[in-house]
């Protein structure tokens, strides 16, 4: 059931994520059962655990790529469990990087980034290309902007996807472990760029199983198992005195 209220005020000194109770099921598996976390602006959070474990469905109701059966997730004071929701509005707000790229294989890295604003935010095309290369720059693809996807490795494809994300000008910005597809040789020019918007005070959600690089860059850690939030905290405390025995067993075995 939808909570009454859609929209309450909102501030930036509170959480710019706020998830209450949320329970997701697909058929008669329940994926999260009973969620709650918060996000405060300029936050890095990220998410870990087993495969199956709800992470990255986690993210997709933040976005409202799935529908939810119980709960509430607030978006800026936005309701995003109720009727009429306004999707484009709401994505605008939160962009999304997949592990898969999903680049159009006939545009140039360029025109990838410029299509959603041009085609459907209706901005300037010109404003827009300006916008676009700078952000190619951003991610350090100044001189790929003519290139397509398949000249492209892995990692600069990612990057690509970043940018584009980022062209929609967003508050928060969730990644779904979107160095999983990449060789070991470009994972790391992509949590480079990552790291950077993290310094720019983007906040950033992200499922990774890059755990060195959530003790760097994360301000605050989860690890989820079979739908619900087993313990989290800030990185110093997460990887060096887990209080959780479920914790302690998963890092054991990827540290």
């Amino acid at each position: 059931m939808a909570p009454d209220t859609a929209v309450t005020s909102w501030t930036p000194d509170q959480p710019i994520v706020k998830i209450t109770d949320l329970h997701k099921s697909f058929g008669e598996f329940e994926v999260l059962s009973g969620i709650d976390m918060s996000v405060m602006k300029g936050d890095v959070v990220c998410i870990i655990g087993p495969s199956g474990s709800g992470k990255s469905t986690l993210l997709r109701c933040v976005n409202a790529l799935v529908d939810i059966q119980k709960g509430s997730i607030l978006v800026e004071g936005q309701e995003i469990n109720t009727p009429g929701l306004d999707k484009l509005a709401l994505r605008r707000k939160v962009g999304m990087v997949f592990q898969q790229y999903n680049l159009f294989p006939h545009k140039t890295a360029l025109q990838n980034v410029m299509m959603a604003p041009v085609m459907v935010l209706k901005q300037d095309k010109a404003e827009v290309e300006d916008r676009a290369r700078k952000l190619l720059a951003k991610v350090r693809l100044v001189g790929k902007e003519d290139a397509y996807p398949g000249e492209l490795s892995g990692g600069q494809q990612q990057r690509v996807a970043i940018a584009r994300s980022l062209a929609m000008g967003p508050d928060l910005m969730l990644f779904d472990e979107v160095t999983a597809a990449l060789d070991p040789e470009t994972v790391k020019e992509v949590l480079v760029t990552i790291r950077e918007l993290a310094e720019d005070n983007m906040t950033c959600m992200l499922v990774t199983h890059e755990m060195g690089f959530a003790r760097e860059v994360g301000d605050h850690v989860y690890f989820t198992d079979q739908g619900r939030i087993i313990e989290h905290g800030p990185p110093s405390d997460f990887f060096t005195s887990a209080k959780d025995p479920r914790t302690r067993e998963f890092l054991s075995q990827i540290l």
